[in-house]
């Protein structure tokens, strides 16, 4: 008796995201903005949604396509003091707060992990890692997660517990009285890791203004980053003000 065939049964399939990952690029450098763009569009989870080559270009356009994750220059100029990407994490953390910021740089730098950690980077990542890695990196922090090897995280917790001699947390409170009250004001501010613009709103003043006043608030205290004014309120919590 001939026997009908039976079709095989489909392979189980792997279900697709509803809605893929969504990714903006910010780099200074078209030819890395591409390479990164070509390695995550070459996952099917992931969508690219847009791109910047300088932080005026970042800040307009985030807020707008809304990305899960920015993939962030550290420096942007190429200049080695250059931290402008971490300030644009600062600000893009304030307009979008669920925004997973992840910082790509190519120099191995404290200062600027922990200016990034304090401006609210869910991860850090220096240019040299592969493409798997950047990947599985992305999908990280998307997911609420951090992205700092344990080696990076012993570094930050080391410094924010307890500070070199030569940093600003060691400030006398003399140099403290160097601040007006209003200064006083707007270095707390800068404890709880608020922007310019968020200070601005909060006391009432032109951003303009606010911004003069941090950099006579670093001046005073002798300290050339904002990170370093934020441990110097750490530190000093608790003691009585003059």
């Amino acid at each position: 008796m001939n026997q009908q065939s039976v079709p095989p049964a489909p392979a189980p399939s792997v279900a697709a995201p509803e809605t893929p990952l969504r990714v903006f690029i910010l780099d200074d450098h078209e030819v890395v903005r591409r390479g990164v763009r070509d390695l995550l569009e070459a996952e099917e989870d992931i969508e690219v949604v847009g791109e910047a080559g300088d932080a005026r270009q970042a800040l307009a356009r985030v807020p707008a396509v809304r990305p899960q994750v920015a993939v962030l220059d550290v420096r942007l100029g190429g200049t080695d003091d250059d931290h402008e990407g971490i300030e644009v994490c600062r600000e893009l953390r304030a307009r979008v707060p669920e925004l997973a910021c992840l910082m790509l740089t190519s120099f191995d730098d404290d200062e600027a992990l922990f200016d990034a950690i304090m401006a609210g980077a869910a991860g850090y990542v220096l240019k040299q890692i592969d493409g798997t890695a950047l990947v599985h990196a992305v999908r990280t922090v998307a997911a609420g997660q951090s992205m700092l090897d344990p080696r990076t995280a012993t570094r930050v917790m080391e410094r924010l517990r307890g500070p070199s001699r030569d940093q600003a947390a060691e400030a006398e409170p003399s140099e403290l009285d160097r601040l007006s009250p209003r200064e006083r004001e707007v270095l707390d501010l800068i404890g709880e890791g608020l922007t310019n613009r968020q200070i601005a709103d909060r006391l009432f003043l032109a951003e303009k203004t606010v911004k003069n006043r941090v950099s006579a608030i670093l001046s005073k205290l002798g300290v050339g980053r904002r990170v370093q004014a934020a441990m110097v309120v750490e530190r000093l919590k608790g003691q009585p003000r003059a």
